[in-house]
């Protein structure tokens, strides 16, 4: 190829010459136009070649048109780079920078300034793909009224139909049915029209992800606050996959050197770009489809030889076109290799037998273009996704959709059908369905099965396979073509990971019979490639290998593919993350009372999400001297907390006790109507899984609160037994812990304020009992329900509002206290006053092995009805001795406060070891501390931990091991402070 532009046709293309565009790529500057991509404006400029290959540094060439590039790969420079991009599919625009890649990426270490984001949208009829099928198959459920998304990856509708400028659709041009088509979509109230967007994803329940490139880099718009990349999340009635066919390479010697191309590509560039790869072209094909690229080669004036594998003998439609036009054919012959090494220089042409190996020497055949076809593989990708079954066709040479998974429709190539006629039949009838099945319009399939076919081809098309093959023609199972010296280590399987059919062998030579094991092995289909163009290839090579060990015929279907996942194309990670980033990458919530703890000096601590006070410091005071002085208050006087953290759960239903009572351990369907009950939730296994207290509110509403970084669980939870284990219950659940604000006022002197903020109140002990709740009006005017519940120990009421009160209750309740010194603490006073009664912490004090009996709590847990792990207590290993059970641990060195997580070993563990070192044997560990705080109450430090057999160990003395270090510990009894809970009831 020269190094001028004499390879842009004169006319043609979709290509909009009135409007050049000037570009750089690796430093040098280019010229396009409006509608080029980077590959077409190189190719046009007579530049094949595009870098070195990654692990062999051969020279490499454009092979494709679309995603499923492997060489010509750039990187695009600007305010942040963006690299791995295939030069086939990046739009030419006004100043662009490209450096080309040798399959190795680089990371741009600057922070990325763009925006990108998310749209969560649903819609009746999703279409993929916006070929002939695709546009027919939009165009028929948009009429319906039916809301219809069709995405494209290509900036450009129309498909293949892009590249046959003199195709006709319902007997007009297909560019002028296209611009239609478009036209008529874009009219339609209800429809949108992506293109630029790639459907890269495909789940359960017709849930599409899908990614839209939309900054001017990419062509799209330029304009403040546009995002450069947008992932949908789309969620649809019904799906049409009308995603077409990628055709195969060949695979001989040398087959990667610049200027061999895929067949399909090379009519792409003439018919789209007005570009030809070649002067010279050698068309090797296995089928009938690369004949439209000999016609496109020699009416844009080059020399055309093709070379086709399959017997004169075999019937042709294609070829005995192509004969009368004149073309030159060798039949039954294939490709053995080319000349050149920076670009083709000659194609070596033989006559080949069953196998492909050459039956006599070669002839040289002067060519700077190789326009290669191996058959078609249609895309199914996002069909597999799905865990749709494929099934081989033998006469199509490809795997094809063995029929729609639930919910979807086929149209197009990905069935097999590859002319134009068929597949907008296939469309048109697949978008009506679609939308009918989503309740728009009535279809009658066999009505409209025939009104179509009639309309479009007499003989039924795109209804019955054995047609579909007649049209398509016989694709000769060629996978490789035998080189001239014999040897396979230049016959290029995989071109992004250097991978050659020797490499197959090496393979199979070394035991793998597995496709899957196979790719693992060499890497082939690894990287961006994902099957697209070595998959079929490499399963189609590994039949042959092991036909050969059998002595017989192995079929591609008798091995299968490897697994599809997603993404079908690549998706970069900012993307992926949307606009969570910086300070939206895990978002702080906070409470209403948030500004008042800022300004009265607290320090944070997070608990999931959940910026919560820790505690409040005064003026030359340390972390231990705030919570000391805030224990005492709690303890002494009146404190208040924060607790609208706490997750909240409405439970309504008529069977609402029912269902609780199998999901906690203690009895909840006769709990009273203005009552509340703690509860503990366990696993399957019996261990515990989350606690906390539940209110009726009526006979069929309950509220139930959990843990504060557990509340998305449990709620999961709820939800996951009540769809799946017992649907037959009237129950639902609704997350309500944005809707309420909790204060915690707690202390001897607590029932003093609330006396004042709620003066008609019976705050007595004997009118307002531990575990009852109060709906009432509190003095500002504000409802609230008031509860006597207690994580301390003390009496205590927790007074809930609507969120947005919040912080004006808050403020109250400061107030009403203000005068009895009303001290508000954190979440460390917090755990300091619950473990001196040992009231667990779920997640802190157990770790997904204890079950209720392990803590002391054996009380709560029903012996009359049944619940969930209830059945694992009666295991040996949940009955019998040796498990960690909770038990306090107090220092013999009452101001030593023990690291979380100490281990705990017996006294007589170390035998004469010193502490010098390392001991001679394995110290055997009987458990760890959990929780450790310094206690007012107690004057001494203190913690409570997990020991084997912990209560038959009370008053024993243990060593603590931390920091290199041992220190005695003596095991007491879970609750250390007000062991009779006298202080309760104040």
């Amino acid at each position: 190829m020269g190094t001028d532009q004499t390879l842009r046709l004169d006319a043609g293309g979709a290509i909009d010459r009135s409007r050049p565009v000037e570009f750089v790529v690796d430093g040098a500057p280019v010229t396009g136009y409006a509608g080029d991509t980077v590959a077409s404006a190189l190719l046009a400029a007579g530049r094949a070649r595009v870098g070195d290959s990654i692990y062999l540094s051969r020279p490499r060439g454009i092979l494709t048109a679309g995603v499923e590039e492997p060489n010509a790969l750039v990187r695009i420079r600007g305010d942040y780079d963006e690299s791995m991009l295939p030069a086939t599919t990046v739009e030419i625009t006004e100043g662009l920078d490209v450096t080309l890649l040798t399959g190795i990426g680089v990371l741009d270490q600057r922070p990325d300034p763009a925006e990108y984001d998310t749209m969560n949208v649903h819609t009746d009829v999703a279409v993929v793909g916006a070929g002939p099928a695709g546009l027919a198959a939009a165009r028929a459920a948009a009429a319906t009224g039916a809301r219809v998304m069709l995405f494209e990856q290509d900036f450009l509708l129309g498909g293949s139909l892009l590249a046959d400028p003199g195709e006709t659709v319902d007997g007009v041009p297909a560019a002028d049915w296209i611009a239609a088509v478009r036209a008529e979509l874009e009219a339609a109230p209800e429809v949108s029209v992506l293109t630029r967007t790639s459907v890269f994803g495909s789940y359960d329940g017709n849930y599409l992800m899908a990614l839209e490139k939309r900054g001017p880099q990419f062509g799209g718009t330029a304009r403040p606050g546009v995002s450069r990349q947008r992932v949908w999340r789309v969620t649809a009635g019904r799906v049409v996959l009308a995603t077409g066919a990628s055709e195969r390479p060949i695979v001989f010697a040398d087959n990667d050197v610049p200027g061999v191309m895929l067949a399909s590509a090379v009519q792409t560039y003439l018919g789209r770009y007005a570009v030809r790869p070649g002067r010279a072209a050698v068309v090797f094909t296995t089928n009938d489809s690369a004949y439209a690229t000999a016609h496109a080669l020699r009416d844009a004036g080059a020399e055309v030889t093709v070379v086709d594998a399959r017997e004169a003998s075999e019937p042709s439609a294609a070829r005995d076109r192509a004969v009368a036009a004149g073309l030159a054919i060798r039949s039954g012959s294939a490709v053995v290799g080319v000349d050149g090494t920076t670009a083709v220089e000659a194609a070596w042409v033989a006559p080949i037998d069953a196998d492909g190996r050459p039956t006599v020497e070669p002839d040289r055949v002067a060519a700077d273009l190789v326009a290669v076809s191996g058959g078609w593989s249609p895309v199914v990708h996002l069909h597999s996704q799905r865990q749709g079954a494929l099934t081989w066709d033998d006469a199509l040479a490809g795997f094809l959709p063995a029929a729609p998974v639930r919910g979807q429709h086929l149209a197009g190539a990905v069935t097999g059908t590859s002319w134009t006629a068929g597949c907008v039949a296939e469309g048109r009838r697949a978008g009506a369905a679609a939308a009918a099945a989503a309740g728009f319009g009535a279809v009658d399939d066999a009505a409209a099965a025939s009104a179509d076919a009639a309309e479009t081809d007499p003989a039924g098309a795109g209804t019955d396979p054995a047609e579909r093959r007649a049209r398509a023609g016989a694709t000769r199972q060629l996978w490789i073509v035998e080189g001239r010296d014999g040897a396979y280590d230049t016959h290029i399987v995989d071109p992004g990971r250097d991978q050659t059919a020797a490499d197959v062998l090496r393979a199979t030579g070394a035991g793998m019979r597995s496709v899957e094991h196979v790719k693992r092995y060499t890497s082939i289909g690894t990287g961006l490639d994902q099957g697209k163009i070595a998959g079929v290839t490499t399963i189609g090579l590994l039949a042959r290998a092991l036909a050969g060990e059998a002595g017989g015929r192995v079929s591609p279907g008798d091995i299968g593919t490897t697994t599809y996942r997603a993404p079908f194309t690549p998706v970069a990670f900012a993307a992926l993350a949307g606009r969570h980033r910086g300070d939206l990458f895990d978002a702080a919530r906070t409470t209403p009372a948030h500004p008042w703890h800022v300004a009265h000096g607290a320090r944070f601590e997070d608990v999931g999400q959940w910026k919560r006070p820790w505690y409040y410091p005064q003026d030359g005071e340390d972390m231990d001297a705030a919570v000391a002085r805030e224990c005492r208050a709690a303890r002494e006087n009146v404190a208040f907390m924060d607790a609208t953290t706490l997750g909240k759960i409405e439970i309504r239903g008529a069977d609402a006790g029912e269902f609780l009572n199998r999901v906690y351990t203690n009895a909840f369907k006769k709990l009273a109507v203005g009552k509340g009950r703690y509860g503990v939730m366990c696993t399957p296994d019996g261990m515990v899984f989350d606690d906390g207290v539940t209110l009726r509110l009526a006979e069929d509403r309950y509220f139930m609160t959990t843990t504060t970084g557990g509340a998305a669980k449990v709620l999961d939870w709820l939800e996951e037994w009540s769809q799946t284990e017992w649907p037959d219950l009237d129950v639902t659940f609704t997350s309500v812990t944005e809707q309420w604000a909790t204060t915690a006022v707690v202390g001897p002197r607590s029932r003093e304020v609330i006396a004042r903020i709620a003066p008609d109140l019976d705050v007595s002990t004997e009118g307002f009992g531990f575990m009852e709740f109060r709906e009432t009006v509190l003095a500002s005017g504000i409802p609230a329900r008031i509860c006597r519940i207690t994580f301390s120990g003390e009496l205590a009421f927790e007074v809930n509002v609507a969120t947005w009160y919040g912080l004006k209750v808050w403020e109250d309740i400061a107030a009403a206290g203000a005068d009895l010194g009303i001290t508000p603490y954190g979440t460390e006073t917090m755990h300091v006053l619950r473990a001196e009664k040992a009231y667990p912490i779920v997640g802190q004090d157990t770790d997904g092995t204890v079950t209720p009996q392990d803590l002391g709590m054996d009380w709560i847990v029903s012996k009359t009805k049944d619940f969930i792990g209830k059945r694992s207590y009666a295991r040996a290993s949940h009955a019998e001795g040796g498990r960690k059970e909770l038990v306090s641990v107090l220092p013999v060195d009452a101001s030593l406060r023990l690291p979380e997580g100490t281990q705990l070993v017996a006294a007589d563990a170390l035998g004469g070891y010193t502490g010098a070192g390392l001991p001679e044997r394995p110290i055997p560990m009987l458990g760890h501390v959990t929780s450790s705080y310094h206690s007012q109450a107690l004057g001494r430090s203190f913690g409570l931990a997990l020991v084997t057999d912990g209560r038959a160990r009370v008053g024993e003395t243990l060593l603590a091991s931390f920091g290199g270090r041992f220190a005695e510990v003596r095991i007491d009894e879970p609750v250390l402070y007000d062991k009779e809970g006298a202080r309760r009831d104040g």
